[in-house]
């Protein structure tokens, strides 16, 4: 893996731990943790770090190629090029945008030589608006932000830990530097998410930046969050809460938070990212305003009188720049991944009639495959 995406394992994986051990005691999950912190101490020395654009050698008889390219997703996210003895090219995008995000270029992948590509399709099933601007977007949240602010509102941003805090935090920033709400606007942040920033922060300098000399910690005043268990999280008008977990998960900041920001009028919950239709964001995106709410199955319904607004800053590339660079490639074999029935069936779709001479494969599991260079 990259240096960064090795970083960051490990504090996702030992949060994990963390996680588990909780919901051991919480929920009597005898089987929890999978795995303990002294197992991750001890897999973390088998890792193997290597940069973008190195070429390397794996397999059991170290006779295949290996080479990584920066994939613009999050930080340490990587696309691999594999190589076998024949001269057979493999290229696996992982998760990839090819968009510029706010701290993150897009992805910086091979343009040829590759005779079967493995490509994500998280994005197939969603057709972006052909008048939709991410400077436009940005001026949107902005304004959502501003105008709740200015009611008198408090605006909770739920988050996912890796990539959304920090782009959101950075964005935040930026509209007080640029006078678009208040430059003494409390924001709350913390938890997991700060400590991802600091792995932002220090892998400023050694992974593809706008900013290389920007660092979070350094650049953004924040409030921290108080420590689970340690004080109640009461939402105060006039502040910003940038909390995890993107798709409200019961029990985390975001959801206990919601109940709060729900009832009242003047307050705002803005969505930066996806969330799956049936979780607790999910279900609150598709509730009309004025209509009870459950974010958690024992908790009470709450009517949400708060604007619910979302916005488009996915870390995934669009449906079509993943067509795009699928038939710039042009290989002999396509691969789709990563992505739901509907999502695949229109990538097949219209990957099948753009490129007649490729082999356009949604793969079943369990099934071997066999491809030739």
């Amino acid at each position: 893996m990259t240096p960064a995406a090795a970083a960051l394992s490990e504090v996702m994986l030992h949060n994990s731990v963390n996680v588990m051990s909780a919901k051991r005691l919480d929920l009597g999950i005898v089987e929890y943790p999978f795995f303990t912190h002294n197992d991750l101490d001890r897999l973390s020395d088998a890792w193997h770090a290597k940069s973008c654009n190195e070429v390397f050698r794996v397999g059991f008889r170290q006779n295949v190629l290996a080479t990584f390219y920066d994939a613009g997703h999050i930080l340490g996210s990587a696309g691999v090029m594999l190589e076998g003895e024949s001269g057979h090219t493999v290229f696996y995008t992982g998760d990839v945008q090819f968009e510029d995000q706010s701290m993150i270029p897009g992805a910086d992948f091979p343009e040829s030589g590759v005779d079967t590509l493995v490509m994500e399709c998280t994005r197939g099933g969603f057709q972006r608006s052909a008048h939709y601007s991410r400077p436009e977007e940005m001026v949107r949240f902005g304004k959502a932000i501003a105008e709740t602010l200015e009611r008198g509102g408090a605006v909770l941003i739920p988050v996912f830990a890796i990539g959304k805090s920090q782009e959101m935090l950075f964005n935040i920033h930026r509209f007080k530097q640029q006078g678009v709400i208040p430059s003494n606007t409390p924001v709350y942040f913390g938890g997991l998410s700060a400590k991802v920033s600091l792995l932002y922060d220090r892998f400023a300098g050694l992974t593809r930046r706008h900013d290389h000399e920007f660092k979070l910690k350094e650049e953004i005043q924040t409030v921290p969050l108080p420590r689970k268990g340690k004080a109640p999280l009461v939402c105060s008008p006039g502040n910003i809460y940038v909390v995890s977990s993107g798709m409200m998960t019961e029990n985390t900041l975001s959801n206990v938070m919601a109940e709060q920001v729900l009832p009242q009028e003047k307050n705002a919950i803005l969505f930066v990212g996806y969330a799956d239709p049936d979780s607790p964001a999910g279900l609150l995106k598709a509730t009309p305003e004025g209509e009870l709410v459950k974010m958690r199955p024992n908790g009470q319904p709450v009517r949400r009188k708060c604007t619910v607004d979302c916005f488009d800053f996915s870390g995934h590339a669009t449906r079509d720049s993943l067509v795009n660079y699928a038939v710039k490639l042009n290989p002999r074999q396509v691969v789709l991944v990563h992505g739901d029935p509907d999502a695949m069936e229109w990538m097949h779709h219209t990957l099948s009639a753009k490129m007649p001479d490729s082999t356009i494969v949604v793969p079943e599991p369990g099934r071997r495959y066999t491809f030739e260079p």
